[in-house]
């Protein structure tokens, strides 16, 4: 497994309240143990054994780039690396999206994790170069 040297908190499977609308709601193969995002079927052994688990939502970013699609506003899509093992693109808020790093903590949004259909997150610790606003 991938390490950042960072300490997310690892949620314990199962602890999560199924009903819970806070977290994310991610995949764990029966067959292989592999976890997984929005996936119908496990991208390592192909079985459609998928068993629900809730993840508390706080990830690391492992890389952060500004998409600007057909449209004059930048948005900040990241790939974060959740401590359950997956990774997922995932639109970061709260913060200028120049300042948004490789290592930076993120947790969800108020409570939420998605927005019409999308990850939406936040920073944990304020962006450290402040001379850039």
């Amino acid at each position: 497994m991938f390490s950042t040297g960072i300490d997310v908190g690892r949620t314990a499977r199962g602890s999560a309240d199924p009903q819970s609308t806070e977290g994310l709601v991610y995949q764990v193969c029966r067959w292989c143990g592999t976890t997984s995002f929005r996936k119908l079927l496990c991208p390592v052994c192909a079985s459609s054994d998928l068993e629900s688990e809730h993840s508390d939502g706080h990830g690391v970013v492992v890389r952060s780039h500004v998409v600007n699609r057909y449209s004059r506003v930048m948005r900040n899509e990241s790939l974060v690396r959740f401590p359950e093992g997956f990774v997922y693109r995932c639109r970061i808020v709260g913060a200028a999206p120049h300042l948004v790093c490789v290592g930076d903590r993120v947790r969800p949004v108020g409570g939420r994790t998605s927005e019409a259909g999308e990850v939406v997150l936040e920073l944990c610790d304020p962006p450290l170069r402040g001379d850039w606003y």
